[in-house]
């Protein structure tokens, strides 16, 4: 896939992580690689919660939406679908293990560890400079219709 998952189903997305509509958003890309989902991001000086480390939010924010996108693709593939589901995160965790530098690149990678049609559980691992600094873990549904976030993309 040459394009990220959100640039191809969802390019009209407003979300602060991960809309590509959003100029003030982070505006992750996830791509597909083997049976892991990979990003990178370049943290800015607007990302920092103290003098050379990125804030915990932001942090939060990458890994929740792109275990969420996660799971998206997962869903989409597990069913046969054309399009990923619209999916909501249920609940996500986030371990820091070490601070994270704001002035080297983050990469993510995540997978499924647990699946139904409907619902996919993830977990992800954040290295900068090729260290661990956090993980997360989280769960994730798809919406029916009557949801608010049902075709948001």
């Amino acid at each position: 896939m040459s394009k990220s998952l959100q640039d191809t189903y969802a390019p009209n997305l407003i979300c602060f992580g991960c809309g590509p509509a959003n100029e003030q958003g982070l505006r992750i890309k996830s791509f597909v690689e083997g049976d892991k989902v990979v990003m990178d991001f370049d943290p800015q000086s607007h990302h920092q919660a103290f003098q050379g480390m990125v804030n915990g939010g932001i942090i939060g924010a990458l890994l929740d939406c792109h275990m969420n996108w996660t799971a998206a693709w997962h869903l989409m593939e597990r069913t046969g679908a054309d399009t990923p589901p619209c999916s909501v995160t249920a609940d996500f965790q986030v371990k820091f293990q070490l601070p994270t530098p704001s002035d080297q690149s983050i990469h993510i990678e995540s997978w499924v560890v647990d699946a139904s049609d409907r619902r996919a559980s993830i977990e992800a691992n954040l290295f900068s400079d090729g260290k661990l600094t956090a993980t997360g873990n989280g769960t994730f549904v798809a919406v029916k219709e009557g949801h608010p976030a049902f075709h948001r993309w």
